[in-house]
């Protein structure tokens, strides 16, 4: 005998038929007037991580939402991760109701906004961030997915299909925007864990989020101490990551020394590692790679990251 219960499926299965824990976002787009409006979410993850030639976020909303409209307006979006303040949690909600337009609710607005980086290097106009966000993700929709370059605001009563399978308008009431992550913004006490090594006590304090459950509240959980528990550590064998390495150039080879500093490399992750090994190789006329060029490669990738 099963030791579960079988729920019934419903409409916003993710909040009424199961406790779903969700990030709290507030987006902020472009209004037509070129002012920032903001709205709330919590349907909103990473689409494209890898070997796509561009990231990508996925959102989910209310294709008659500001933030809908706009996006098919114009496109612009920022993502902005918020603290675990009930303050700020309170702010979120305020901003969530459903029909509130932007010159009704943003004069009551208690989040404070500043430019886009962006905007302040190129001039493309884009929608403010938030000054106090932890974390701010600025994006464009890649409305060409899904053939949704057609898909135009304007209708707030439901849209007529057909529709589309994942970018753009889905369904009568509802959107998915594939956001291509144009820049990653943070406060420096973040990055610089990033860069030099997150501990526990340095992970942000943000809110995880159990949506609109009991038809009164949404509920949050604030931010407690991160937990670590160690990966385990799965050496290969320095004839298998040769295997690999001498199929991943005709020309471009590896002595074992250059090979023994990639051998906690996991396997799914080993030919990326080679084919960027190989193209630094490539560029500085080198056609046998040893541990002195691992290492070189592995400053230049360290500085990178430093960069972004």
């Amino acid at each position: 005998m099963s030791s579960f219960e079988n729920l019934r499926i419903v409409d916003n299965f993710y909040q009424t038929s199961l406790y779903f824990p969700m990030p709290t976002v507030v987006i902020s787009t472009l209004c037509e007037d070129g002012s920032t409006t903001l709205g709330p979410y919590s349907l909103c993850q990473p689409y494209y991580v890898a070997g796509k030639g561009y990231y990508a976020m996925l959102l989910c909303c209310r294709n008659s939402s500001n933030t809908a409209q706009n996006i098919l307006r114009n496109g612009k979006c920022a993502i902005n991760f918020v603290d675990d303040k009930p303050a700020t949690f309170k702010e979120c909600v305020k901003l969530s109701w459903p029909g509130d337009k932007p010159e009704d609710k943003m004069p009551k607005c208690n989040f404070r906004l500043e430019k886009s980086q962006i905007e302040e290097e190129s001039g493309e106009q884009r929608p403010q961030v938030l000054t106090d966000a932890i974390q701010v993700i600025e994006c464009t929709w890649v409305r060409e997915l899904d053939g949704a370059q057609d898909d135009k605001p304007g209708v707030l009563d439901g849209y007529q299909p057909p529709y589309h399978d994942f970018n753009g308008i889905t369904s009568q009431f509802g959107a998915h925007f594939i956001l291509r992550v144009d820049r990653i913004l943070m406060k420096k006490k973040y990055s610089d864990a990033i860069i030099n090594g997150v501990r526990s006590r340095d992970f942000p304090p943000l809110p995880v989020d159990y949506g609109y459950r009991d038809s009164k509240n949404f509920w949050f959980h604030r931010h407690r101490r991160m937990l670590a528990e160690l990966l385990p550590i799965r050496k290969a064998s320095l004839a298998s990551v040769r295997y690999a390495a001498d199929r991943i150039d005709d020309k471009v080879k590896f002595t074992d020394d250059a090979l023994e500093t990639i051998l906690n490399v996991p396997r799914v992750f080993l030919p990326v590692v080679l084919k960027g090994c190989v193209a630094w190789a490539k560029e500085n006329g080198v056609e046998l790679i040893n541990a002195q060029h691992m290492q070189i490669i592995n400053d230049k990738r360290a500085k990178e990251k430093n960069k972004k």
